[in-house]
């Protein structure tokens, strides 16, 4: 009967792994290891798992610059997920580059780069990268998340991206869900955007925690698998999201980098920039990912 019920089970995860790979067959990242080979984190200490999160939208170049800049944490001995936000126009060393916007580092040399301007400038070390394909999000919060996120639409989000609407809390999916996320066409700006990130992210690991998606795990690996371009090794996905299916994780924190009254917008050679008050900021990034 163990058996039996060991050999339904493989193949129910199999033919779910399947169907959620044949919804994602248009994924750009499927057959993409030249990252991976160059990318030289240092495997995780004391528990702790730090992956480099990017939002990519190329349109066939090599590297384009990144709108979505993230750092993910999870401590496998408290069970905590932590999640820090690095503004894109956050004035940096690139090393090799001198004075640039952080996100142009994925540009000039992609996860790697990016990672080594990330410890040279903040002493923080990266152990993995996840490159995640912006329009695969759209399939992938569908099946975490089949009956929408509940989210407050702005009128003049549905005024710049030209959406069906109507303004006030709404459950949005698919493609609305992406709108909203990269929405930054208001008097919050980058800031405004970065915000609505991490609250859809939290969002979609609550979702990710109810019964049903327990069964679904298999399908929404095969729907990762072509839209996410990453390093993180199998043993580190299994555990990670066994704790979250299983609910084990506990509720996400937050930082955004820089600090509110930690920075000026400045004009520089390579355009607006926030130019940071860099020891402060790396203070607060250490004493956050350090911290249970």
């Amino acid at each position: 009967m163990i058996l039996l019920l060991i050999l339904v089970g493989g193949a129910y995860s199999y033919f779910q792994y399947k169907q959620g790979l044949s919804q994602a067959s248009d994924g750009k990242f499927e057959d993409d290891k030249k990252n991976e080979e160059q990318f030289k984190g240092d495997l995780p200490e004391n528990g702790k798992i730090n992956v480099l999160l990017l939002g990519s939208d190329s349109r066939g170049e090599a590297h384009s610059r990144t709108d979505s800049i993230l750092i993910g944490q999870y401590d496998q001995k408290s069970h905590q997920p932590k999640l820090v936000s690095i503004m894109r126009d956050t004035y940096v060393d690139v090393p090799g580059h001198g004075k640039q916007k952080i996100n142009s580092a994925y540009a000039f040399g992609g996860p790697e780069l990016l990672r080594k301007t990330i410890e040279q400038n903040f002493g923080v070390d990266i152990n993995y990268y996840a490159v995640v394909d912006f329009q695969g999000f759209s399939k992938i919060a569908d099946t975490i998340a089949p009956k929408g996120v509940k989210v407050n639409v702005p009128q003049n989000l549905i005024d710049d991206m030209k959406l069906d609407l109507e303004p006030g809390y709404q459950n949005l999916h698919g493609k609305d869900l992406l709108s909203y996320v990269r929405f930054r066409h208001d008097a919050q700006s980058d800031f405004g955007r970065v915000a609505r990130q991490q609250e859809v992210l939290s969002k979609l690991k609550t979702e990710a925690t109810r019964i049903k998606n327990v069964f679904k795990l298999p399908k929404i690996v095969g729907l990762l698998d072509p839209y996410i371009e990453t390093n993180v090794d199998s043993k580190s996905k299994l555990i990670v999201g066994k704790d979250f299916i299983t609910g084990q994780a506990h509720n996400v924190k937050t930082l955004r980098i820089p600090l509110d009254n930690s920075f000026q917008n400045e004009r520089h050679n390579v355009g607006d920039v926030l130019s940071i008050d860099l020891e402060k900021n790396k203070a607060a990034l250490q004493e956050f990912l350090s911290a249970k």
